[in-house]
């Protein structure tokens, strides 16, 4: 039985190399402030998004991406404005999209990626 911190390594890594693969550039991943923590910031198509990856085994306390509340998409939407001022970087567009991975009992994982999310 893998860990939550095994369980969304897996996740992360998965969603960074599906972006990949559908031609986004991964910018940083896992950066940190005081104020939290951003999964991945990508460019897609001139764009800078901060991607939040939810992954769940079970559906326990809901799908993974319920687990993104209006407060935490904000939160998130907060922290890229950081990462961006911090670095000095400059877009066309600045978004927020959350990727949610179900990994159920096949081991088959099923993806949500929702774009825009706040």
């Amino acid at each position: 039985m893998a860990t939550n911190m095994e369980t969304g390594k897996y996740g992360e890594d998965l969603v960074a190399d599906l972006l990949k693969k559908a031609g986004w550039t991964i910018i940083v991943r896992n950066w940190r402030c005081s104020d939290g923590e951003l999964d991945l910031v990508a460019h897609d198509d001139g764009a800078v998004v901060a991607v939040e990856v939810k992954t769940r085994r079970g559906t326990n306390f809901g799908t993974p991406v319920e687990a993104v509340t209006r407060a935490k998409a904000a939160r998130l939407r907060r922290l890229l404005m950081r990462w961006i001022r911090e670095n000095d970087v400059h877009a066309r567009e600045v978004r927020v999209d959350v990727v949610g991975v179900f990994i159920g009992s096949t081991g088959q994982p099923v993806i949500q990626h929702i774009r825009n999310a706040c």
